[in-house]
C-alpha cells in the first residue's frame, strides 16, 4: 500500500509540475528599454509606500517584482499605468518614462496610458456579461469596432481559450472556472492591442495546472507584448521572469515603513548569484 501510494503521490507531482519555458535571454545591450524610472516614490496621504525606485525595464522580456508583504510592490506596478492615482490620498514624486515620453505629464492623458499599458489584477474579474462581449468591452470603449469578431478571436486565441470557449460565446463569463475567467481577463486586456500587460498576482488564487496556463501565457505571448509581474511564488519568478527587481522593506522614526528597490538583474543572477545580502536572505527564504 505504501509503494502505491508513494506512486501516486508521484504521478500526480508530475501531472501538476510547471516547467521552465523561459528562454535564454539576449545580452544587455541588444535590449531595448521602454520604461525609465527616476528617483520614484509613491505616497499615500503622508506615508511612503514606494521611495527612489530607480531601474529601467525593457520591451518584449517577462520583469518579475518580488518581495515580502508591505514592500510596495502592488503600488509600484500600478504606478506603470497611472492606475494609483484613482485614489484621492495618493501622490508620487520622481519620474516614469515611457518610450522616452513622462506619462505623468500634464498633457499626457491616463487613459491613453492604460490603453498601451493593461493591466490583469490578482483575482479574476470578468464583467457579468457574456464570454464575446467581456472581449468585446474595451474595443467598443475606444471605438475600435472594425471587424470585431475577427478582433475577438484573436484575442481568445492568444490567450489560449478559443478552443474551450468558441462554441459558447454567449454563455455568462461567470460561468467559466477560475483558470478560464483569468484567461479570458487576458484576453479582454490584450484584445485593444496595448503594448505591456501588468499581471498582479495573476495566478496567487489559481491551482496549479491553471497557473501553467497563465505562465505559458507569457511565455507564448512575449514576442508580442512586454510583461511586468508581481508574484510572492519564487518558483514561479524564477520559472517566467527574464529580469527580477527585489524590493524591501525599509524603516525610519516614528515606526516609519516603506518599500525600497534592493536589487535588479537578470533572474538567473538573482537566484543565484546576488549582489546584496537582503536578496539572497528573501530568496532563500530566511526571511520575508
Amino acid at each position: 500500500m505504501t509503494e502505491e501510494l508513494e506512486q501516486m503521490a508521484t504521478t500526480v507531482e508530475r501531472s501538476v509540475r510547471v516547467e521552465t519555458q523561459r528562454k535564454p535571454m539576449p545580452p544587455r545591450e541588444r535590449l531595448e528599454q521602454i520604461f525609465e524610472i527616476d528617483d520614484l516614490t509613491a505616497i499615500y496621504g503622508s506615508k511612503p509606500a514606494v521611495k527612489g525606485a530607480t531601474f529601467g525595464i525593457y520591451k518584449n522580456l517577462v520583469t518579475a517584482i518580488i518581495g515580502p508583504s508591505g514592500c510596495g510592490k502592488s503600488t509600484f506596478i500600478r504606478c506603470l499605468n497611472r492606475m494609483n492615482e484613482l485614489i484621492p490620498s495618493y501622490r508620487q514624486t520622481g519620474t516614469i518614462r515611457y518610450k522616452g515620453q513622462d506619462i505623468c505629464a500634464a498633457n499626457v492623458d491616463p487613459v491613453a496610458v492604460r490603453r498601451t499599458i493593461g493591466m490583469v489584477f490578482q483575482r479574476p474579474n470578468p464583467f457579468p456579461k457574456s464570454i464575446y462581449d467581456n472581449v468585446a468591452w474595451g474595443l467598443k470603449v475606444l471605438g475600435m469596432k472594425d471587424n470585431m469578431d475577427d478582433r475577438v478571436e484573436r484575442a481568445l486565441t492568444q490567450a489560449a481559450l478559443w478552443d474551450e470557449v468558441k462554441d459558447r460565446l454567449k454563455v455568462s463569463a461567470l460561468a467559466l472556472s477560475g483558470g478560464q475567467q483569468q484567461r479570458l481577463c487576458i484576453a479582454r486586456t490584450i484584445a485593444v492591442e496595448p503594448d505591456v500587460v501588468l499581471m498582479d498576482e495573476p495566478a496567487s488564487a489559481l491551482d496549479p495546472i491553471a497557473t501553467q496556463a497563465i505562465e505559458q501565457l507569457m511565455h507564448d505571448l512575449k514576442d508580442e507584448y512586454s510583461f511586468v509581474i508581481v508574484t510572492h511564488n519564487m518558483q514561479q519568478a524564477a520559472r517566467v521572469a527574464d529580469m527580477t527587481a527585489f524590493f524591501s522593506i525599509s524603516t525610519g522614526g516614528e515606526g516609519e515603513r516603506w518599500g525600497e528597490l534592493v536589487e535588479y538583474d537578470a533572474t538567473e543572477k538573482i537566484f543565484t548569484s546576488p549582489s546584496d545580502s537582503r536578496t539572497e536572505d528573501y530568496v532563500t527564504g530566511r526571511f520575508g
